[in-house]
């Protein structure tokens, strides 16, 4: 199918919106309209080269939408479901996944390489394959991705407030419940009050 996304060709170059190929869901893959798509920090490294993906991708690893299509063997997504997606894929079955720690989830080894986790491109564009921030390439009005990387939620959530959840919240709400470990009575400081700042405050007040 035919879509338009943000493409970036090199490293310091402009991002380029643009007529893309998209490929169809291939095993294990669904299709996804995006709703919304948050623009993170880590995307002005992939201009920067401070985060080194390969050119060309489609960036945008936080974004939420609706299932459009799904691949063979796909487990519990259907089309028509509301999704959030995950800058780390969680297949549920690898022995990170089975105790818990889906975010050391044995696929998540593929996200800075490129190509998806089978090694070819669902993105096309000017006769070259082109990569996906993530697997996601969030910045983009379709895309296929893992059914690893997305995560069903009512449909009564705003996806433009669940895209969020994606990466600021997890990372920034997540850093001050779970890795900081904060309880009543602690005394917090958070350095920047960006998107994951704020979550974060959000995290130690809450606890």
């Amino acid at each position: 199918m035919k879509t338009r996304a943000a493409v970036l060709w090199g490293q310091n170059e402009k991002w380029q919106v643009e007529e893309v190929d998209l490929d169809s869901p291939g095993e294990g893959e669904v299709l996804v309209k995006l709703v919304a798509s948050g623009l993170c920090h880590s995307d002005e490294h992939l201009v920067t080269g401070d985060l080194p993906f390969p050119y060309p991708l489609v960036g945008g690893h936080e974004g939420a939408g609706v299932v459009e299509a799904v691949g063979p063997n796909v487990a519990d997504i259907t089309e028509g479901d509301h999704v959030v997606m995950m800058f780390l894929p969680a297949c549920g079955r690898c022995s990170y996944c089975a105790r818990g720690i889906g975010n050391l989830c044995d696929s998540g080894a593929a996200v800075m390489l490129g190509p998806q986790l089978d090694g070819t491109y669902r993105f096309h564009a000017r006769g070259q394959d082109v990569g996906q921030m993530c697997l996601l390439g969030t910045f983009s009005e379709h895309t296929v991705v893992p059914a690893a990387s997305v995560v069903k939620i009512d449909d009564g959530i705003p996806l433009q407030m669940a895209a969020l959840v994606g990466c600021r919240v997890t990372n920034g709400f997540g850093s001050a419940v779970r890795t900081g470990e904060v309880r009543a009575g602690d005394a917090v400081v958070v350095i920047g009050a960006g998107g994951i700042g704020v979550t974060a405050i959000q995290g130690g007040v809450s606890h």
